[in-house]
């Protein structure tokens, strides 16, 4: 069995990762608006359409000048453009005269999970990911491939059915000095060797201990 500790001690070190976020942001804000945008997309297609808007909107101020037409143009090809571009606005308008400088960062107050989650946009997995990215803070973003693997390993089970009980149940098992990285690894992890469709088990470093179902070696 794939236990928390050895996947933990083991796969970072022997899969060539770097363990940080695959989403692109030019400041804090951005890659607020790009965690946003990533919900039920890929990174990589968030990854197509920030580049554009960020250069014209890296900060509230400019983003909430474009409007949520004019954001819409820029998101178009990400899936539930029309919400996620009035969330931004919406999020926009929160945050501007907060900070004046290019490289925007978050007041002090809202490095505080509730305090993030009043913030249009921002529900618990965004402000899960926001947190642990941008700040270290040990919090679990539990995306696609974070609850899939999760339950592939035997870590949770049947009654942990949304991403607020897996969250809950990894903290628990999950040794504290790995809680900062969890998000970043089980999702690299997850996208690239451990698949939801034609696992990489000839590559992965922990499928000798892997007993899940669909192993393919």
């Amino acid at each position: 069995m794939i236990t928390p500790e050895k996947y933990f001690s083991v796969v970072p070190k022997t899969i060539n990762m770097e363990i940080r976020s695959e989403l692109y942001s030019t400041n804090e804000f951005t890659f607020a608006v790009a965690v946003i945008l990533s919900a039920q997309a890929t990174d990589k297609k968030v990854n197509e359409v920030t580049p554009s808007l960020f250069a014209v909107a890296p900060t509230p101020e400019k983003m909430a000048a474009l409007g949520v037409d004019g954001i819409k143009k820029y998101i178009s090809q990400i899936s539930f453009f029309n919400n996620k571009a009035k969330s931004i606005y919406n999020l926009s308008q929160e945050l501007s005269g907060l900070c004046d400088r290019a490289d925007w960062k978050f007041p002090q107050k809202y490095h505080n999970r509730d305090e993030l989650m009043k913030l249009s946009g921002i529900g618990q997995k965004t402000a899960n990911v926001v947190m642990n990215v941008l700040w270290g803070a040990p919090n679990i973003g539990v995306d696609t491939h974070v609850f899939r693997n999760a339950h592939r390993y035997g870590w949770v089970g049947a009654g942990e059915n949304t991403p607020e009980k897996v969250e809950a149940k990894l903290l628990q098992i999950i040794p504290k000095k790995y809680h900062s990285i969890v998000n970043h690894v089980m999702v690299l992890h997850g996208r690239y060797i451990c698949r939801a469709i034609a696992p990489k088990c000839a590559e992965c470093p922990v499928a000798k201990w892997c007993e899940c179902k669909d192993k393919k070696i």
